[in-house]
């Protein structure tokens, strides 16, 4: 389904009174929806989808209506245009989808409980009550809510409750907004509040499964993340308060509703007393970012989803920029580099990459623009680059201009580019449009010829890819001051490089700090310079190099067999972002290697030497003096040494486990996972694996829960391997919106494989019927392009896939992910020999 037009063209709501009398033993939705607004024409449409529409009025007179299925539409004509108010009566259900209004399922010491909450975002509005459901038809909300309440229940939405008249919850009027970010919730919850220095309620709700405690430090990170964008974006919070909700069941991470952001439970609610760094540093990273969508997203919200990247790309840089201030302890841009980095330059180098800015109508295709890699973190890079060239002043002054231009209303890209170029004096849009709209990114080659030291710029791919001559506006951040700031041509000559070199008195390097979306592919004399003073770099240049390396075995402009041998001199490093990079490349070379193989033996031996001087270093449990880097390299450490086998590794674990064996809850959740990855791999049975399967399906504990997913989906035993895919529809025990995660462990563990396999391709209508509507959907095809590397596997995969190519929302999907496997396994082929014989060399 296309729409040729956009319904605000035709008619524009002002202002809707919603009244919802929602049942929850019946799952049923009553509706009466008021609303006043200016029809451009005689002929307009509202936005529907699966409401039984019973009463069409304008201007209290019936008038002829007729649904619109297919177009999910009410179409209404009208007896003339104008300022008109319609009122529109209907039923609709409530689901299990995640989508529109729909229940969250838990228990609470044995009792089965629901809330009812709500997903909007994309196209879900329309799901519970009639609207103009597109991002430009912003108006304000009169929310009426009646339900089937008992004592002791919380209701909460945008807004504050005003009043409550015969069971009936009556709020504030809302600020004018796009009706995607409308949100209510309503059930037993707790709750825990502070306000912040300006006055905004800061709230954490959830259910009460939760420990009281598990609120604490997302209410401290949400309280002084307003307060920090307050001072930043220099434009007050323009709502009274600011709550988050942990919903049991919640398809995407979180939602930036105005005023009620949603969550998944696992990224709001942590055990303040064990809970590893990595997974504070996520929580509050989600909470930052949804918090920075307040602004940006939610009083300056894009014109349409074509421009999708305007609300994620900023939000996502700026979870970083606010965890920095808030957490400075954290090194948190140090994470930017191993999470979306990597990320967007993996994906970015797939031809056929949907580019930041992407024309878009039909909700199907919408909902797929929900890319991580590019609209998140390629996005995010950008304007990373546009943070370094313009600086922190000149944003910030041009984000207030935005903001003041904008707000209660919508802008388009070149709005936001125009105000930082007012406020920086640079061409912002011209630098950014390249980046914004063309897909993919360039490899910048730096090489001495004929004596002088070139640079030349092309598009960068792994696996098949056809160069259509793009070019870039390239900060290339440049250790040399004879380098352009922004490299725009194809090809430029820097001038006599024994010179230069002599001059600067360092190895000449590009992309310093790796702020800018591309790669480099230094020539043998450069590189041989870079890595003779490599110790000397700082530890992002350092990982540069190894991430940038790793990208051109990827991409056949280098081999995996030259990187092998530079590995060992990075393994003492105590940065953790040096380590992340290396664990990246050994992992890589799995890839290479047979399962129970002589070469796998071989590369176990390498992991060994790679990583059994940190293990004697760091031990199996975190020490109280200890860095940070340190406890964000012990997991990389423990994953290499118990894939090696080594056998001190495997006996400590094995120690942890039999000590903690009554709570093991409480061991550190640092190490838990390879703590219970180890026991049920080298000493598992049949007790242990129905152990810590109830273990899962009780606690409310959400990073122990991903450490029993973590430690059961490793299991090699074919009988238990079975029992979980058996368990795979049974929502009593894995929750649908954590399937993708089950799934992905099966699949990735070489003796699970073929099950999980046989249960996607069997259980595909099963599957788009459960999740289908979750913008997460198309995943589950990315996680098997992550796995597959045979020829057998590949065949299998275009041959169930292929046929579904024209559903909407999977096209590119999959023929990205064909070309992922297809490169996959033709560099495997390619490299093979190359790879095990310099293992064998480095490990004699």
């Amino acid at each position: 389904m296309t729409e040729a037009t956009h319904f605000y063209q035709a008619f524009q709501p002002a202002h809707y009174e919603l009244y919802l009398a929602i049942n929850r033993a019946n799952k049923t939705i009553t509706g009466k929806t008021t609303i006043t607004g200016e029809a451009k024409q005689t002929a307009i449409a509202l936005h529907q989808k699966y409401l039984k529409v019973s009463a069409l009025q304008a201007d209290g007179q019936d008038v002829p209506f007729t649904i619109d299925d297919p177009a999910e539409a009410i179409r209404i004509t009208l007896p003339q245009s104008g300022k008109v108010t319609l009122t529109i009566d209907y039923t609709a259900p409530l689901t299990d989808t995640m989508m529109g209004i729909y229940p969250s399922y838990y228990e609470v010491n044995g009792v089965k409980k629901q809330i009812i909450g709500t997903q909007f975002e994309t196209t879900a509005a329309r799901q519970a009550f009639p609207s103009v459901d597109e991002p430009e038809a912003k108006a304000t909300f009169d929310l009426a809510i009646k339900f089937d309440e008992q004592p002791g229940e919380t209701i909460i939405s945008n807004m504050p409750e005003i009043r409550e008249e015969n069971g009936v919850h009556y709020f504030d009027t809302t600020v004018r907004m796009s009706t995607y970010l409308i949100a209510f919730a309503f059930g037993d919850l707790q709750n825990k509040q502070t306000t912040t220095k300006s006055g905004v309620k800061i709230g954490v709700f959830a259910t009460k499964a939760h420990k009281p405690n598990e609120l604490d430090f997302a209410l401290d990170i949400a309280k002084r993340s307003i307060e920090f964008y307050e001072d930043f974006y220099q434009t007050p919070y323009p709502l009274p308060h600011s709550w988050q909700l942990a919903l049991p069941d919640f398809s995407a991470g979180a939602m930036e509703n105005w005023g009620l952001v949603t969550y998944r439970e696992a990224l709001l609610t942590i055990d303040p007393d064990n809970t590893s760094l990595e997974t504070k540093q996520r929580v509050a990273t989600v909470i930052a970012h949804e918090l920075a969508h307040q602004w940006f997203g939610d009083l300056v919200t894009m014109k349409w989803w074509d421009d999708l990247w305007l609300n994620e790309s900023f939000a996502n840089m700026m979870e970083y920029v606010a965890v920095d201030a808030l957490q400075p302890d954290w090194h948190i841009w140090e994470a930017f580099q191993t999470l979306e980095a990597p990320m967007a330059l993996q994906r970015d180098a797939t031809d056929g990459v949907q580019s930041v800015h992407v024309q878009v109508e039909d909700p199907a295709e919408i909902d797929s623009l929900f890319d991580s890699a590019i609209v998140y973190a390629k996005g995010a890079r950008m304007l990373v680059m546009v943070r370094a060239l313009i600086g922190d002043d000149a944003l910030r002054a041009g984000l207030k201009a935005y903001f003041e231009a904008h707000k209660f209303g919508n802008a388009a890209g070149a709005d936001l580019w125009t105000a930082l170029g007012k406020a920086s004096h640079l061409d912002v849009g011209k630098i950014m449009q390249s980046w914004l709209e063309q897909p993919g990114y360039p490899v910048v080659t730096a090489a001495v010829v004929d004596g002088k030291l070139t640079l030349s710029q092309q598009q960068f791919f792994i696996g098949a890819g056809k160069d259509v001559g793009r070019q870039w506006q390239i900060p290339l951040n440049s250790n040399y001051a004879v380098a352009p700031q922004i490299f725009a041509e194809k090809k430029v000559t820097l001038g006599d490089y024994a010179q230069l070199r002599k001059e600067n008195g360092k190895p000449f390097r590009v992309n310093v700090g790796n702020n800018s979306h591309f790669i480099v592919q230094y020539d043998e004399q450069l590189m041989t310079d870079i890595l003779a003073s490599v110790d000397q770099l700082n530890a992002i240049d350092q990982r540069q190099i190894i991430q940038d390396l790793r990208l051109l075995a990827e991409g056949r402009k280098n081999s995996y067999g030259n990187i092998v041998p530079l590995l060992p001199r990075f393994a003492a490093s105590h940065s953790a972002i040096v380590m992340d990079a290396l664990f990246r490349v050994v992992g890589d070379l799995k890839k290479f290697v047979a399962p129970d193989s002589d070469a796998e033996k071989q590369l176990q031996a390498f992991f060994d030497k790679l990583s059994a001087g940190q293990l004697d270093r760091l031990g199996w449990t975190p020490k109280a003096d200890e860095s940070i880097d340190d406890q964000l390299t012990r997991p990389y450490i423990l994953s290499m040494a118990l894939y090696a086998k080594n056998p001190d590794a495997i006996a400590q674990g094995h120690e942890l486990f039999t000590a903690n064996q009554a709570q093991l809850v409480a061991l550190p959740a640092d190490i838990r996972m390879f703590v219970l990855e180890n026991e049920v791999k080298h000493f598992g049975n049949a007790d242990l694996f129905d152990q810590l399967l109830k273990a899962y399906t009780q606690t409310t504990d959400s990073s122990y829960k991903a450490d029993i997913l973590a430690a059961l989906t490793s299991t090699t035993d074919p009988t238990q391997i079975a029992k979980l895919v058996d368990k795979f529809e049974d929502a009593d025990t894995i929750k649908p919106q954590d399937l993708r995660s089950w799934f992905r462990g099966v699949l990735n563990n070489h003796a699970g494989e073929q099950a999980a396999w046989d249960w996607i391709r069997n259980e595909w209508q099963w599957l788009e019927k459960t999740v289908g509507g979750d913008m997460e959907f198309t995943t589950y095809i990315t996680v098997i392009a992550g796995v597959f590397r045979t020829p057998e596997r590949l065949t299998e995969f275009k041959a169930f896939f292929e046929p579904k190519l024209q559903t909407p929302g999977l096209t590119r999907e999959i023929t990205m992910d064909t070309s992922v496997i297809a490169s996959r396994v033709s560099l495997i082929q390619a490299e093979q020999q190359a790879v095990q014989a310099a293992v064998a060399e480095a490990v004699k």
